[in-house]
């Protein structure tokens, strides 16, 4: 993400892990070029737990609004009407309005979400990794799909395949490792042309190889970094394994700097907190997939 995941990274890779319940559902992994590695296209009933942590946090970085709950009321799993056209249900990953919520810790916050990743669970070097996602438009709303290296921050390198702040029309991508990490340079919007936006279905991906990372949405290419490029501000930590991590906060830094804000919370205007508080801000995901590793 931009400048304002660094903090961010930093505490929240680190959250709470809960303990699998579940049989994944994964694919061996083979050696054709085309060959799937990983898939999920949550059509259970719940949330797969031998695969995907869903995290807690009593404190949040940035300025965020939010805290991450275990709740099926932030993250479920939804079918039919609720999935808006995913192939085979979807996951729901829900901002709540919910005054006064108190974390374990006491903290007080009057907005709950969700944020799951596979930390420990399944970790993927090299490949395509693409989910398809849609979004609810929203100035505040700040959703995420992206890839942690599982160690210290920035040094193993962060991959954010698909960041929004809420804006229509827009949706970036980011790299962050040593000598390029919070105000990255290794940036880029990717907009779209109306009548298109981030609240139709897109695929966000990324090719990932031992030398270059190329993002797509569509299958479109629109960013493509070389190691070459990347060596020109630092390291390029993208030759360890990385874990996936789908999130979607409220507020804080990076939008406000979008939107500029204030009230009645930082990041997130009177129209954004009145779409929350009639349940309608979320995050679809109706498959991710990694190939080709």
């Amino acid at each position: 993400m931009n400048w304002t995941r660094a903090t961010f990274s930093v505490f929240c890779a680190i959250a709470a892990l809960t303990t699998p319940t579940a049989t994944p559902r994964l694919t061996a992994a083979v050696q054709t070029p085309t060959s799937t590695s990983f898939f999920d296209d949550f059509s259970g009933s719940d949330i797969n737990r031998a695969v995907w942590n869903v995290i807690v946090t009593g404190r949040t970085v940035n300025n965020e609004q939010q805290a991450y709950v275990d709740s099926p009321d932030t993250l479920s799993l939804v079918s039919g009407a609720a999935a808006a056209g995913a192939s085979n249900g979807a996951l729901a990953v829900r901002a709540r309005y919910r005054p006064g919520f108190k974390t374990p810790e006491g903290r007080a916050f009057d907005f709950t979400s969700g944020r799951m990743d596979t930390r420990g669970k399944m970790t993927f070097t090299y490949g395509t990794v693409a989910a398809r996602i849609k979004l609810t438009a929203g100035p505040g709303l700040w959703p995420a799909f992206w890839a942690l290296g599982d160690g210290p921050w920035p040094a193993t390198g962060e991959m954010d395949i698909l960041e929004n702040v809420g804006e229509r029309d827009w949706t970036n991508v980011a790299l962050h490792g040593p000598g390029y990490s919070g105000n990255t340079p290794l940036v880029s919007r990717r907009p779209f042309v109306p009548p298109d936006d981030i609240t139709a279905w897109h695929v966000y991906s990324v090719d990932w190889t031992p030398d270059e990372l190329v993002f797509k949405v569509d299958d479109h290419t629109f960013y493509d970094v070389t190691k070459s490029k990347v060596e020109s501000y630092g390291r390029w930590a993208y030759d360890n394994p990385k874990f996936l991590i789908v999130n979607l906060a409220i507020g804080g830094q990076y939008p406000q700097s979008v939107n500029k804000a204030t009230v009645p919370y930082a990041g997130v205007p009177q129209a954004t907190v009145d779409l929350i508080k009639a349940d309608k801000a979320l995050m679809l995901v109706d498959w991710i997939r990694i190939t080709g590793r």
